[in-house]
């Protein structure tokens, strides 16, 4: 037995006497912390009852309940109550506020009967704690900022002030903390929303609760907790290109793969799961010759194709998510068909030139020559004569052109001097040393670069015969003729 009391500072008692039928009862009444040390002295029975120390083995003082004598042992020479095993205050009574042992003492000789009650007093030997060490709260994405969540709260065995006493949240930029006191004193934590949610730039949240209680020092316990952001449909499906532009030979296969669409949708679930249609403005022959896959976003080819009928297509696309209410993008896939050479040359039947003759009319298939004779120069002057056909080059084949249609003009205002039945003299301008006659037939064509007439030539011939109809002046050839 300890030598003196444990904690008598603590100790308190309360000692009744009351007459019955001759005998004396008290109640007696002590206090002990849980978890005390055995053999911890409780308090004096014998000295509370008013016993001297040398009486007590004579009236043989013991303790009457032999289901509570394995709690406390009573001295039966100095009449001390200790503590004969470690109580743990929450095993014995749970949350009851209060933790009494009740215990008989008996004097035998003479027989008297004391109650005796024992409290067990609490000490802050357990931590608050959560049933779940790990929660998941999962909250909508429209969900307004001030909506409440409860959440649930820690448990403490301890009573009293080493109950839990408040609750902390660890620092974020979207949830407060709110505790509540409930009738039984007990408190609620709530989180409250202080920021609109966006599971697109956010969709997890870790918080931390923390449960703290009063005793000193104080324990603590910690729930993590995982916020969850549920999606709503608020996002539309993507194209990373507003304009897709590929190109195919003509030749190409049935089934060809001309491109895969990927549109992103940055919801989740069926709020993120897009299919692919046609436009409205994709016409029936496109959507004939071109095949959109609903699922995979695959272009395909479905028809054959022909660069000579068709160069360019343009295939309007539209994504859409299966989500309330349905959201879409839009894309533009412009195709160009490229040429093989699939076709051969064709022959044409050549047409008879018909000459536009602005000055007089001249039966079908007759042409213009001018009288290998004499050359046109300058007004006033003649050209050397050559060899050969003329025009001969380049330049006087542009002279050619240039006088033919000074002519015309002039022959339009009234100006131009013609000659006889088919001959048109050119204007003094040119000079009158050369005549443009018409002729019935012709041996070769010569083409003027720009003008629509076709002049005939003689081939190196030279004309030696003098024009009946003629109205122009014409000199005669030194050279011979060849045959």
């Amino acid at each position: 037995m300890k030598a003196a009391r444990s904690g008598q500072d603590w100790c308190w008692r309360v000692l009744c006497f009351v007459s019955l039928w001759g005998g004396v009862c008290a109640q007696l009444r002590y206090s002990v912390l849980e978890e005390a040390e055995p053999g911890t002295v409780v308090g004096n029975v014998a000295q509370d009852l008013g016993l001297e120390a040398a009486a007590v083995s004579e009236r043989r003082l013991r303790l009457g309940s032999e289901a509570r004598a394995r709690y406390f042992t009573l001295n039966l020479e100095s009449g001390a109550l200790a503590v004969s095993v470690k109580m743990d205050r929450e095993r014995l009574c749970g949350a009851s506020p209060r933790c009494l042992l009740s215990e008989e003492v008996v004097i035998e000789a003479p027989l008297e009967l004391f109650s005796l009650e024992v409290e067990v007093m609490d000490i802050n030997d357990n931590a608050p704690s959560f049933l779940a060490a790990d929660s998941l709260l999962r909250i909508t994405e429209a969900a307004t900022t001030g909506t409440r969540f409860p959440l649930e709260g820690a448990r403490d065995p301890d009573v009293g002030v080493n109950s839990v006493s408040q609750y902390t949240l660890n620092t974020n930029s979207y949830f407060s903390l709110s505790v509540s006191s409930l009738k039984d004193g007990s408190l609620l934590p709530e989180l409250v929303l202080e920021r609109a949610l966006d599971r697109e730039s956010q969709d997890t949240h870790h918080l931390v609760l923390t449960a703290v209680d009063g005793g000193s020092p104080p324990r603590s316990g910690t729930a993590r907790i995982t916020v969850t952001v549920l999606d709503v449909n608020d996002n539309a499906p993507v194209f990373n290109q507003s304009v897709y532009k590929v190109k195919v030979r003509e030749d190409a296969p049935v089934n060809t793969v001309l491109m895969q669409l990927n549109a992103r949708d940055a919801d989740e679930g069926i709020n993120g799961e897009i299919e692919y249609l046609y436009g409205d403005r994709t016409s029936e022959s496109v959507r004939s010759l071109f095949f959109l896959e609903s699922s995979a976003g695959l272009i395909r080819l479905e028809g054959p194709l022909d660069f000579e009928e068709a160069r360019f297509y343009e295939i309007h696309v539209r994504a859409r998510d299966r989500g309330v209410p349905e959201m879409e993008g839009r894309c533009i896939v412009q195709v160009e068909i490229e040429d093989v050479n699939d076709n051969a040359p064709e022959l044409m039947q050549a047409q008879p030139f018909q000459q536009a003759q602005p000055f007089q009319q001249a039966p079908p298939n007759t042409d213009w020559r001018f009288s290998q004779a004499q050359r046109p120069g300058t007004s006033g002057s003649q050209n050397s004569e050559e060899a050969g056909g003329w025009p001969n080059n380049q330049f006087e084949t542009e002279r050619l052109q240039a006088m033919i249609l000074a002519s015309a003009n002039e022959a339009a205002d009234g100006n131009s001097t013609l000659g006889g039945a088919g001959t048109m003299g050119l204007s003094a301008r040119y000079g009158p040393q050369f005549t443009l006659q018409h002729v019935p037939d012709y041996r070769q064509n010569v083409y003027i670069p720009g003008s629509t007439a076709t002049l005939t030539n003689a081939a190196g011939k030279r004309d030696g015969k003098s024009s009946a109809s003629s109205g122009g002046n014409k000199k005669k050839s030194g050279k011979k003729e060849k045959k």
